[in-house]
């Protein structure tokens, strides 16, 4: 299905030729608006007959749209790893609600828990299912190629620090890449009420209608394991020196 987004020119069978104004991939209504009409028309694209100005049909249920833009950043960063930016990563991690996945691209040194922040290299799902696009310049629905043009042309100094190697790093995501895309992308948070951090990494579909996901578990990014022991360990030595007895003083 082609993308639709605000300024996705359709056509209505009653109401000829509009242009969308807003969006809502998540419940599947649009505002329209059609001629010199002041007003928007809002319409539902599972059963309002909705077209694409050339007379495609728009299939919101039967070919449902990402929700979120995770897996089109996963098949972007894997060609740009191929092509020597290994020094691309993503994190992605729930938003309280659990509604929506927030996203963020760094470069530079790969530190889960201090990256560097940048312009228009984050954002969230609840902002992508009004407007499916990054942010830096992209259109609805363009290819990874297309992606990391853009994005080399949004930020070319932000880009230039993701050159050089990690080899690791690399490996396991094309091996994440391999297991998931095009229907599934990943998390690197989990819900804490759950119980403590699962032992394979949390797959997440990306657009409704995708079942669960039933392949093998998957491995958390290299050197995660090594970080959160780490974090133990300098936790209890921030207390042992408040004057607070350590978790094995207990």
């Amino acid at each position: 299905m082609k993308p639709v987004a605000p300024g996705t020119v359709i056509f209505h069978r009653y109401r000829g030729y509009g242009v969308i104004t807003s969006v809502n991939l998540t419940t599947g209504w649009v505002s329209a608006r059609f001629g010199n009409e002041g007003r928007t028309l809002d319409l539902n694209l599972s059963s309002d007959q909705v077209q694409h100005a050339d007379g495609e049909a728009i299939l919101f249920r039967r070919a449902p749209p990402d929700r979120m833009p995770q897996a089109r950043l996963m098949a972007m960063m894997r060609e740009l790893h191929r092509a020597g930016y290994q020094r691309l990563y993503l994190y992605s991690w729930p938003k309280p609600s659990g509604l929506h996945w927030r996203w963020h691209l760094f470069t530079g040194p790969r530190n889960w828990m201090q990256r560097a922040w940048r312009e228009g290299w984050y954002g969230s799902g609840a902002d992508y299912t009004l407007n499916p696009v990054m942010g830096w310049g992209d259109a609805p629905g363009a290819s990874a190629q297309e992606l990391s043009s853009t994005l080399a042309k949004f930020d070319p100094q932000g880009l230039a620090q993701a050159l050089g190697r990690d080899e690791d790093h690399t490996a396991w995501f094309d091996s994440i890449c391999e297991a998931l895309l095009p229907d599934y992308t990943f998390s690197l948070g989990w819900d804490h009420r759950d119980g403590p951090q699962p032992e394979g990494l949390p797959v997440i579909p990306v657009r409704r209608g995708v079942p669960e996901y039933a392949g093998p578990s998957l491995p958390w990014p290299p050197g995660w394991a090594r970080l959160w022991s780490t974090a133990r360990t300098d936790l209890v030595v921030r207390k042992t020196r408040a004057g607070v007895p350590s978790d094995a003083d207990r």
